[in-house]
């Protein structure tokens, strides 16, 4: 058998199986003020034997959101709306981790629910648009972070990552990857600036450093991991020098001891090695896997040693029993992408195990 499903350690935590449900917006927090909803907590729930949930990103303060009816983790009432969630995945056994991402530049004003505009690291608009209430928009001019917008967004991940442990969360994970905020700071395309937040590889990648520690600070590094990206273009990244950057990432965050690091592979597979090598605390590998999403194979990148968890997007969307079926070896539901985004339980919580299509 393979040793993806064996225990694994996580931060504070024993993993029961090394199959992490991957991090996928679903846009479906309807509830009052960006807060999650009674069925977001059955969703969850339904996917409790995953060695580690990983949530929908959800925001640290109110400009970080993106996208519509993404979930926030600001506000007492969003506290609040969360328990239930996390209560359904601890009365199954397992672990669940917020993601917590300010998506920085890639959002439109008309998201908001107050007059706003998108922050970013320097005055670069995104190529492309986004999805609003009113239709698609293209993405606009964010407003560069000052020196105080910039304390203030370190301040609200710490916030955040505190707002998740009351509300029951087992541990954050800092969403650097996907061409968000964290990782605008780090990408060259991006990071225009000539202060101390830029200009250099250790300027570039000072904010990182600076909110996980923030976040380290608030609630322990045995229960924060860091997601990042490295080589990826998506949201309109360009990553001129990203083997310089990532070394210098990885050479000041190893020591803080972090629960674990997250990578989503890029183009550049031949680095993840060196990643693997550099990182001395537990790794989650997201493959590359262009055209198409992470199937049962991945799960030799455990019993190699590639990485200690593998973690899984299309497949857990549409597979509450995931790691049941990666052992016994599927059959596997197919992921229906027309109702990937808002909406209500319909390709959401009405995907069958294997037990209740059996049952049929």
């Amino acid at each position: 058998m393979s040793r993806a499903f064996e225990p694994v350690t996580i931060g504070r935590y024993t993993a029961r199986n090394r199959v992490v449900m991957a991090p996928m917006t679903r846009s479906r927090a309807h509830g009052p003020g960006a807060s999650p909803t009674e069925l977001m907590a059955t969703y969850y729930g339904q996917r409790a034997g995953a060695g580690l949930i990983i949530t929908e990103g959800t925001q640290p303060s109110a400009v970080g959101q993106g996208y519509p009816n993404t979930p926030g983790l600001h506000t007492a009432e969003q506290v609040e709306a969360w328990r239930p969630v996390t209560a359904a995945v601890h009365e199954q056994g397992g672990l669940i981790f917020a993601q917590l991402m300010h998506t920085g530049r890639i959002g439109h004003p008309e998201i908001y629910r107050e007059e706003l505009t998108p922050v970013g690291v320097s005055p670069v608009r995104a190529d492309g648009s986004v999805y609003t209430a009113n239709g698609p928009r293209e993405f606009v001019t964010p407003e560069p972070l000052d020196e105080a917008g910039i304390r203030q967004t370190i301040a609200d991940f710490a916030s955040a990552a505190r707002n998740a442990i009351d509300a029951g969360f087992d541990g954050v994970e800092l969403h650097g990857a996907n061409g968000y905020l964290l990782h605008q700071f780090l990408a060259t395309n991006t990071n225009q600036r000539d202060d101390a937040w830029g200009g250099t590889v250790e300027g570039r990648i000072r904010f990182v450093v600076e909110v996980t520690e923030a976040v380290v600070a608030a609630i322990g590094a045995d229960r924060v991991g860091l997601r990042i990206s490295p080589s990826n273009p998506y949201n309109d990244i360009v990553e001129d020098d990203h083997r310089e950057t990532y070394r210098a990432l990885l050479g000041r965050l190893d020591p803080l001891g972090l629960a674990y690091l997250h990578v989503g592979e890029g183009p550049d597979t031949e680095f993840t090695d060196e990643l693997r090598e550099r990182w001395s605390g537990t790794l989650i590998l997201n493959p590359f896997t262009p055209g198409g999403y992470t199937g049962a194979e991945a799960l030799k990148l455990v019993d190699t040693g590639a990485a200690d968890l593998v973690s899984y997007g299309a497949l857990f969307l549409a597979n509450p029993d995931l790691p049941y079926r990666l052992q016994v070896g599927g059959p596997f539901n197919t992921p229906d992408y027309t109702r990937a985004y808002g909406g209500d339980h319909e390709g959401y919580t009405d995907y069958p195990t294997l037990a209740e299509a059996g049952e049929a």
